[in-house]
């Protein structure tokens, strides 16, 4: 009887650990990324020269607003 319950502890341990450790890793990702954007102004115009757009500010303004839209 004890041994059930030993194993029964075990898993439901092993189960809230996992569950704990995925909301902690997500939360620690969310506000690494809002600190550390992963695209800037800087690279956004030179992945437009390099694709051969000539980019205007309001263009960049565009697409930065469109992805900071979509992170939200």
């Amino acid at each position: 009887m004890s041994t059930w319950l030993v194993v029964l502890v075990a898993v439901l341990a092993l189960l809230a650990g996992i569950a704990l450790g995925f909301f902690i890793a997500r939360k620690y990702m969310m506000s690494y990324l809002k600190k550390n954007p992963p695209i800037n102004e800087q690279m956004l115009r030179m992945m437009m020269m390099q694709m051969g757009q000539k980019p205007s500010q309001k263009k960049i303004n565009q697409m930065m607003n469109a992805m900071n839209k979509n992170m939200k």
